[in-house]
């Protein structure tokens, strides 16, 4: 899998792209005679907010610059390469800010319209001090575009060159979402519509859509214009439609509805939509699974959505939601009786059985030790090869412990403590749900037993 951003353009081929992204030898450059191991990366398109305006796409990927001379033996600090950056015409449409930290010695310098910066031989604009961003003029019209150049100076005065062509205004892509579905049936089909609407200034050209199920869910058609990629054992489709476009203020709805089979033994599970702009990419921190083959089942389509489809809340980036699946899950805590003479030590086997019929999502075993009893010992787990670490939480003499996700019906899991006894008396072990989990459990008498130290 892959961070995906914006469509990026290495002054070469996309072998040579490949090469620089992946860290491997550049031989990028069709600059006058460019270094054979340098190469200077930058977006091929990018998308301003138009001037003042701060809304816009969520946690979109921010303007970046890579450029490296490899063959270069620049030191930690060295400014022996120049970044020299200019947009095209007067200004009108796009401008340069310079964002340099150094007020007393700035490595870059110049104008709204032309930028000089001294970098070493190795440059990204993401980590580096020194940085020039294109952003709007005042008065640019969304739409309005314009072309900025970089060229980036290596060994004996060579260059290599790029260009971005930036564009006023924004496709911002969301998607429709519903928060939570309620009492849906186990096994059922779930149906439910996927509406993409641009919110933006600027058509949208071309949309990515990533759908993401949850445990025990399924797809019930693997569409025939989606890729499945292995890893995620159907659980991702990712669909491209290149040819969609979407005006700004309109949205589009997905035909067929997207159907997905409910779990028979869950009592919860959820799903997750991406959609984005192809030309943008992806949020900042999505993932996008690669590979994976055609889907068998009907191709997705697309309608121009109606306005009884746009009623609801609209959201960028990855969007989840929660579904709650018409059934329940009943445990059952098993307690302990000990008796032994006060300063010794017993080990205690407290458990949890899910007596079904469906496996909840996280709960938690409380365990709270009799008065005077020490824990000297409890459940750990493997964090690396023969490292281990407390599996449960102390907070205020009372031990929680993560039971297994998905503990199936008929199943049981089981915490050991060790206590040194301190007298008769009796602590408590009790089962809870995590936030956001509902077991609709039927007998919550059962979800308590004392763990008692006898005389």
């Amino acid at each position: 899998m892959r961070e995906r951003g914006p469509v990026l353009r290495s002054v070469g081929a996309a072998l040579c792209l490949a090469l620089v992204l992946l860290g491997g030898p550049a031989g990028c450059g069709t600059g006058t005679g460019a270094g054979k191991k340098a190469g200077i990366v930058v977006p091929d398109l990018f998308y301003l907010r138009p001037h003042g305006d701060r809304a816009g796409p969520t946690n979109k990927v921010p303007f970046h610059v890579q450029a490296e001379d490899a063959t270069a033996r620049s030191g930690f600090g060295a400014q022996d390469h120049r970044l020299t950056v200019d947009v095209t015409g007067s200004g009108r449409t796009v401008r340069l800010k310079i964002s340099d930290i150094r007020k007393k010695n700035p490595r870059c310098a110049g104008s709204a319209t032309r930028v000089v910066c001294r970098v070493g031989g190795t440059y990204d604009s993401w980590s580096d001090l020194d940085r020039v961003h294109p952003f709007a003029a005042p008065g640019a019209e969304p739409g309005d575009s314009a072309t900025v150049r970089f060229r980036f100076t290596v060994r004996k005065g060579q260059t290599l060159t790029a260009r971005t062509r930036v564009v006023v205004g924004e496709p911002v892509v969301k998607v429709r979402t519903t928060k939570v579905f309620e009492d849906v049936g186990p096994g059922s089909v779930l149906s439910t519509p996927v509406v993409v609407r641009n919110t933006g200034e600027v058509p949208v050209r071309g949309v990515g859509l990533e759908l993401a199920v949850g445990a025990g869910m399924g797809f019930e058609d693997r569409y025939g214009n989606c890729r499945y990629p292995e890893p995620q054992k159907g659980s991702v489709a990712v669909c491209e439609f290149p040819g969609l476009r979407i005006p700004p203020g309109k949205a589009v709805v997905l035909h067929p509805d997207l159907a997905l089979r409910i779990p028979t033994t869950r009592t919860d599970t959820s799903f997750r939509q991406e959609a984005w702009a192809l030309d943008m990419g992806p949020a900042k921190y999505s993932v996008v699974p690669e590979g994976g083959d055609s889907g068998d089942g009907p191709r997705l389509t697309t309608r121009a959505a109606k306005e009884s489809d746009l009623s609801g809340t609209f959201a960028g980036g990855p969007v989840g939601s929660d579904v709650q699946v018409d059934t329940y899950a009943d445990f059952e805590v098993l307690g302990a009786e000990i008796r032994g003479e006060r300063g010794s030590e017993h080990t205690v086997r407290l458990s949890v059985r899910n007596n079904g019929p469906a496996a909840p999502g996280t709960t938690r075993l409380l365990f709270t030790p009799p008065p005077g009893a020490t824990v000297v010992e409890q459940p750990e787990e493997a964090i690396d090869e023969d490292v281990y670490e407390p599996s449960c939480d102390l907070a205020k003499g009372t031990y929680s412990c993560y039971v297994r996700s998905g503990l199936a019906p008929g199943e049981t899991s089981t915490f050991d403590f060790t206590l040194r006894l301190g007298g008769p008396g009796e602590g408590e072990v009790r089962v809870t749900d995590a936030a956001g989990t509902d077991r609709r459990d039927p007998d919550p008498a059962n979800d308590t037993a004392p763990v008692t130290v006898l005389p």
